[in-house]
């Protein structure tokens, strides 16, 4: 990798402090997320896969990070360790002064598929984490349509799963994760199975939703575009066991314009990063 680095790109990550601090007491634009020296094996009787090797990473609260790399390099392992869903071979991961030992209320995911469930109403479905919760009636109502405003949905309360579009769905989707009021979204490729319009607006009324909270989003992505348009800073990924090429900064306020030369350049110069990792071997 290349030690040359361009106006708003940092190559690698720095991490100089194991001092950390409750999350809740951690303001907006300070470390809140610590990934320390994180590796993942995954073994079988007959055969051990390395996919990821001494990820590194400090993410500051109210960031919106992308993840990319080629197919199959890791990045939904990422999400999964950081959701407490699967554990690391070695290395850890801190938010706040809490370690990830599994999954938590400070952690919302949502994915790809939406995972909504068909018999209940819009509602019910925002509603679902709150009631496992045992929150009150009453409680979680408000709370569910605060949350569906923000999304926009707030006249497809009544509505069922069925009624919806793909784009309705998922916001559906980021509404439930955010109810709770997580410290940090994890987003799965959310707008992938998503067609391009639908995606487009999609990705403006996540950074309405941003604008509106301070939560953390941690979001993977296929697309280069989408993350340019997204990020405050894109995380690329070598090709398997991946380990980080490279982290671009993004200073450039949004909402950003795609056909900008600035955006077009950027945008290629990362395909061009990821093309050098996608080759056959």
């Amino acid at each position: 990798m290349s030690e040359e680095i361009e106006p708003g790109v940092t190559a690698g990550t720095a991490v100089e402090s194991d001092t950390f601090v409750p999350s809740e007491e951690i303001k907006e634009g300070e470390d809140q997320i610590h990934i320390r020296n994180l590796s993942k094996t995954y073994v079988t009787e007959d055969s051990e896969t390395v996919v990821l090797e001494d990820f590194s990473l400090d993410i500051r609260k109210g960031e919106l990070i992308t993840i990319v790399g080629p197919s199959g390099c890791g990045k939904t392992t990422i999400l999964r360790m950081l959701a407490g869903l699967i554990p690391p071979s070695s290395g850890k991961i801190l938010i706040g002064d809490r370690e990830c030992t599994g999954p938590g209320s400070d952690r919302g995911m949502v994915f790809q598929d939406f995972a909504l469930f068909p018999w209940r109403s819009v509602r019910k479905n925002v509603e679902f984490g709150l009631e496992i919760a045992g929150m009150p009636k009453e409680e979680r109502r408000e709370r569910a349509e605060k949350y569906l405003k923000i999304v926009g949905l707030e006249k497809f309360a009544d509505h069922r799963v069925h009624e919806l579009s793909g784009g309705m769905k998922q916001r559906v989707a980021i509404a439930r994760a955010m109810v709770t009021n997580p410290d940090v979204i994890l987003m799965d490729e959310p707008f992938g199975a998503l067609d391009a319009q639908t995606r487009n607006l999609m990705q403006a009324g996540l950074l309405k939703i941003l604008d509106k909270t301070d939560q953390t989003i941690i979001f993977i992505t296929h697309s280069v575009d989408e993350a340019v348009y997204l990020s405050d800073r894109i995380v690329i990924l070598t090709k398997r066991p991946a380990t980080i090429k490279e982290v671009v900064e993004i200073g450039w306020p949004r909402p950003r314009d795609r056909a900008s030369p600035e955006f077009t350049a950027l945008r290629k110069r990362i395909l061009e990063e990821l093309e050098k990792e996608n080759v056959l071997e």
